[in-house]
């Protein structure tokens, strides 16, 4: 009678969550989140929960030691594209809970009742279970962690691929974590059988597709992640209670003896119906407990759509391919409080088209695609998130006519650590200027440190800094600044960095950090000021050519005259115009030549961006209807070409340029050796700038370029408002810029992989 009270009992609390909307999958996260002053356990519970709305967010019911509600969150994770190809529209939100409890004591959270969307292996009756632990370990003398678990909620594959996946399951303790299928029904599931044409590995927690008809159907999968000590430990309990976990290898008879011949101390087991592959044993006498159940116990639902065949199953042909700079499943990344980071996912596809990006993590991240049809997934942790770790899981897919592809799924740890260095990132329309306490390098010498191209003299940091900050102004487009665009913004990106002493060495072992900042401009939004788009002359001091200017102009017409009027830029051309420029070195080094290495046409004037267009590469001329012009001296370098329809593909261009100053008529430098392949350019470079008879390559531009056509179409307007904001070509409002700054310290995480993501 007791027991069958004690059940109905149990029935009760773990009452049912009615949606209004079907149900297509569960995660359910727990994290310790420290003590309060009166000694009350304070707690963060994270739920995803996937619905054909985005308006339902997934409940639950708590018993044990369930304390009090602090807070509550509710945000949108993700959800389902457009596309009229796929008829399965879904959205995974994201309830945080905060609680407070009074004591350090197990409790159990469940909900039951929920209904699945239509799934093909009966799955209806949605239910969960979890076993929550945060008693005190005794062999890391700190409150025990779950593992993090995350999967994406809605997994596809054609009929005759198989696959292979690996959901999130992270334990920091380092604990065994293995996940099985549910066995509980009513609890842990309704229908409690792995679908048929899978196979689960539980000690891998990975789960095998092999092969099974195709149907518009899902399966409804219902597992349950479990973590198991490696060895014996106790839990310990701030009200003097503890209890003895065993691993789950050592489940023998003689095994519980030899640890029955110890002292203990009274615990209180867990009083929930549980079922596992290996059934938990409960030992009690008078002094002791020992449990061999798990340590935890999380839900991790998620629904499976087979496709129709695919015309072949290799990896980047319909199916997307992953490709660099994507993680590595597994990776672990570092973010820091209050700082966005950044994780970049690039797929490729032969004969299907890349469109979509779906992942599960934090409610708060936002996802992008760039120019270069990248995804970047990006996420500022928050103050509450310091010291915890967060798992993110993401698919890419790709469509060809009414079909849709998935990659296959990776799944990352995020770590959450303090802010390492005090920075301040300003940004204007030209420049970015970064300060950093030089406390925050943690001794390291300011005469190791630069930025990424530090040739020109307003790259150096000796030029601003003082005795408490490393201060720096860096042009747009200049000192090694890189240059990312996506739908909304232009990301301008540059770093601090430690180098050795001998700046020719081609490898560093002081390269132990990287203060990484940006500016992020809006591409939409208001123009403030007028604006000057004619680039000025570049200075640049090098050891052994001492300091020389460049200029780069355009000219109307093959006499080399006048040159356009600086107030006339943008200028406009025809398509076939003919376009002169010409650059030119001045310095007070004689016995000194001009050499230009490379030109290319892109739509900002920044070296780094891509795509671009060559007009010279390597000495050698690529666009055909360039031609080169005598010039009066060997510092002037003059050209043109016609004008091209690359502009047309966007509303301006620049004309970019990398330049270098060589000792004259030396037949070793560069100079003298003119057209040449890459490898050969690159090896000579190295060498003879050792010996000081050639400078660095330095990069000049002019413009922008329009075509006239362009203009037209616009009804004669001088330019589009609604623009990408040019690098040094439009103030903004107020407000829409930002500035950030990145740490890296490499010395520290020599054995770990390397931080991934950067941004904002």
């Amino acid at each position: 009678m007791a027991s069958s009270a004690l059940l109905l009992l149990q029935l009760l609390l773990l009452t049912s969550l009615v949606s209004a909307s079907p149900h297509w999958g569960v995660t359910l996260n727990s994290a310790y989140k420290g003590r309060n002053s009166d000694g009350s356990v304070k707690i963060s519970l994270r739920a995803r929960g996937t619905f054909d709305s985005c308006g339902n967010f997934l409940d639950w019911t708590c018993s044990g030691n369930c304390g009090s509600v602090t807070s509550k969150v509710k945000d949108i994770v993700d959800t389902s594209t457009d596309s009229s190809s796929n008829h399965y529209q879904w959205c995974e939100t994201e309830l945080i809970e905060k609680k407070s409890l009074l004591n350090d004591k197990p409790f159990n959270l469940g909900a039951s009742s929920y209904y699945w969307v239509t799934t093909r292996n009966s799955v209806m009756n949605g239910s969960f279970e979890s076993y929550v632990d945060f008693g005190r370990r005794s062999d890391t003398e700190e409150p025990n962690t779950l593992p993090d678990v995350a999967i994406v909620p809605f997994l596809r594959v054609p009929e005759n691929c198989p696959r292979t996946y690996k959901p999130a399951a992270f334990d920091i303790d380092g604990d065994k974590v293995r996940c099985r299928y549910g066995n509980l029904p009513g609890y842990e599931c309704d229908n409690c059988s792995l679908p048929s044409g899978f196979q689960l590995d539980q000690d891998s927690c990975t789960l095998h597709y092999q092969h099974t008809n195709h149907d518009s159907r899902v399966f409804g999968f219902e597992m349950v992640v479990e973590d198991f000590p490696h060895s014996t430990i106790d839990l310990s309990y701030s009200d003097g209670s503890s209890v003895r976990k065993i691993p789950l290898l050592s489940r023998r008879k003689r095994d519980i003896a030899s640890i029955l011949s110890g002292s203990w101390t009274t615990a209180v087991s867990p009083v929930i119906p549980t079922a596992t592959t290996a059934a938990t044993t409960t030992v009690s006498s008078s002094t002791q407990n020992v449990a061999s159940g798990p340590l935890s116990k999380q839900p991790l639902q998620f629904s499976f759509l087979v496709d129709p065949d695919a015309p072949s199953c290799q990896e980047g042909l319909y199916l997307p391919i992953l490709v660099a700079p994507t993680p590595a499943h597994g990776e672990r990344i570092e973010a820091e409080v209050s700082k966005e980071m950044e994780i970049r996912v690039k797929a490729h596809a032969d004969h299907s088209t890349i469109f979509d990006i779906i992942f599960s993590g934090p409610s708060a991240i936002t996802k992008h695609r760039d120019v270069n049809n990248d995804f970047v997934l990006r996420w500022t942790p928050v103050e509450d998130d310091l010291g915890d770790h967060f798992p993110i899981c993401f698919v890419v897919e790709s469509v060809n006519g009414s079909r849709i592809y998935q990659s296959e799924m990776r799944c990352v740890l995020v770590e959450v650590r303090k802010a390492q260095i005090e920075a301040t990132v300003t940004c204007t329309e030209t420049t970015m200027k970064v300060e950093v306490e030089k406390d925050s390098f943690f001794g390291l010498q300011e005469e190791h440190l630069r930025l990424s191209d530090p040739s020109n003299t307003i790259c150096s940091l000796d030029r601003l800094s003082n005795d408490t900050h490393i201060v720096a102004i860096i042009p747009l487009n200049g000192c090694g600044t890189e240059i990312e665009e996506d739908d909304d913004y232009l990301i301008f990106k540059n770093e601090i960095t430690t180098v050795d002493d001998d700046p020719n060495e081609l490898i560093t072992r002081k390269h132990l950090v990287e203060a990484r900042f940006y500016c992020q401009y809006p591409k939409r939004g208001n123009v403030t000021l007028s604006f000057s788009a004619h680039r000025k002359n570049v200075t640049v001091w090098e050891k052994g050519f001492g300091k020389f200017t460049y200029q780069f102009e355009f000219y109307q017409d093959d006499q080399f005259g006048p040159i356009y009027d600086p107030n006339f830029y943008p200028l406009e051309f025809d398509v076939g115009d003919r376009i002169y420029m010409q650059i030119d070195a001045s310095t007070s080094i004689n016995n000194t030549e001009m050499f230009v290495e490379s030109c290319r046409a892109a739509p900002y004037d920044n070296p780094n961006f891509h795509p671009t267009y060559s007009i010279i590469e390597n000495g050698c001329k690529v666009d055909q209807t360039v031609q080169t012009h005598p010039t009066s001296n060997n510092r002037q370098f003059r050209f043109s070409m016609d004008a091209f329809k690359f502009i047309g593909l966007h509303d301006q261009v620049y004309i970019s340029c990398t330049v270098m100053m060589c000792e004259a008529g030396n037949p070793d430098t560069r100079c003298s050796q003119g057209c040449m392949n890459s490898t050969l350019s690159h090896s000579s470079s190295r060498r003879k700038r050792e010996a000081m008879i050639q400078s660095g390559m330095h990069f000049v531009s002019q413009g922008p370029l329009r075509l006239k056509r362009e203009a037209d179409l616009r009804g004669g307007s001088a330019f589009n408002l609604n623009l990408v904001f040019v690098a040094g070509c439009l103030l903004v409002a107020v407000g829409m810029v930002c500035g950030v700054l990145i740490y890296k310290n490499k010395a520290s995480r020599v054995k770990s992989q390397p931080l991934f993501a950067y941004v904002n």
